[in-house]
């Protein structure tokens, strides 16, 4: 069973900076799609950026050249540093997880049909 706890969230400043972690445990799958997912009220969750096994990284068109994501193997941590956020950036923002060869157009598009969820971090945005 895979288990995804977040942390991180909070308040800030449109212009400013906040980073999210994710420790995962209990997989050992060599293949998988890991990610941050995020869902305002009264909005659908949607992929705000994604990695898969093979290396590969994918980030939607909203958060491109601010958003950054990352993993540190070692510790089995997903980090999401996010900058230059806006207000529009407020939303319950999640770690999911897909196991098997997924990827990542799919992951990050296909929210609803992954298996794996953490329990959210809220990100507040203040204009």
């Amino acid at each position: 069973q895979v288990q995804l706890v977040e942390s991180g969230g909070g308040s800030v400043q449109a212009g400013g900076s906040l980073s999210l972690s994710c420790a995962a445990s209990g997989h050992s799958h060599s293949s998988f799609c890991i990610g941050w997912f995020r869902q305002a009220p009264g909005k659908k969750r949607e992929g705000v950026a994604v990695l898969n096994s093979d290396g590969q990284i994918k980030y939607a068109d909203s958060v491109k050249g601010r958003f950054t994501i990352s993993q540190d193997n070692a510790k089995n941590t997903l980090s999401l540093q996010m900058n230059n956020v806006k207000p529009e950036d407020t939303a319950m923002y999640y770690c999911a997880a897909e196991l098997g060869p997924v990827r990542v157009s799919w992951c990050l598009a296909n929210a609803r049909d992954i298996d794996y969820w953490g329990q959210g971090t809220q990100v507040t945005i203040s204009s």
